[in-house]
């Protein structure tokens, strides 16, 4: 830990070298993090590099006097910065061909307004541009969908946020993926007999008199080792 409380000073004074150790350092971590957002439209590398952005920016604001490890700190941040470049990005990704009708449609549609004072038809954007209806009606929509979740509004406690933070999304499970990933990463800082317990306990199900049979001790050192490890385990998470 001392080794790395150095490095992480003098990345924070500047030197390149340490701060490349400690991104080296913790290539795994990153990509655990970033492979959990694969298949929203960024190419893993990508992904992979907007990691490492949060990953340095941990590095550079980390105080040393925290009482937790880098890596615990810094899984907030790395998850942090890929959702926000999703997010500035677009979730939903609109081929050039549709951005380039919809920029016709939307002069086309100018232009009508302003020969007859009012918005034009489907049919009548279609004999006016030579589109087809059905790509009209998928270029229209594209426009009026990242329009909606783009937009900035404002709550009724006066603060900013984008429509697409209202919106709730089922399969967005980015708060139990840094959970999970700073559960992995504290369990991993346990000693032997400690992972053990856990393993028997929370993955193969275990009762404590079964794990105290095969760790050798009693069913009551077996509760307060187990009291013991679940605090540590806590404690990691209290960024």
């Amino acid at each position: 830990m001392e080794d790395i409380h150095k490095l992480i000073e003098k990345a924070q004074k500047g030197d390149e070298e340490a701060l490349e150790k400690l991104v080296n350092d913790n290539i795994g971590l990153i990509w655990s993090v970033a492979k959990k957002f694969i298949g929203r439209g960024v190419e893993g590398e990508d992904l992979y590099q907007l990691g490492a952005m949060g990953l340095v920016k941990a590095i550079k604001k980390f105080d040393i006097s925290y009482n937790v490890k880098l890596s615990t700190y810094a899984v907030p941040m790395i998850c942090g910065e890929i959702k926000r470049f999703l997010r500035d990005d677009g979730i939903i990704k609109i081929s050039r061909g549709i951005k380039e009708t919809a920029f016709r449609l939307m002069k086309a549609r100018e232009g009508f307004y302003s020969l007859h004072g009012r918005d034009a038809t489907i049919d009548e954007l279609s004999e006016y541009t030579g589109i087809n209806r059905e790509d009209i009606v998928v270029a229209l929509n594209s426009m009026r969908d990242v329009e909606s979740i783009d937009k900035k509004i404002e709550t009724d406690k006066g603060r900013e946020m984008y429509v697409i933070d209202t919106i709730p999304d089922n399969s967005d499970k980015s708060e139990l993926i840094i959970d999970s990933i700073v559960l992995n990463e504290n369990i991993k800082s346990l000693d032997k007999r400690e992972r053990d317990i856990i393993r028997m306990r929370y993955t193969e199900e275990m009762t404590q008199t079964q794990v105290a049979d095969i760790i050798g001790v009693s069913q009551v050192q077996i509760s307060r080792l187990e009291k013991k490890i679940l605090k540590k385990l806590r404690e990691g998470f209290d960024v």
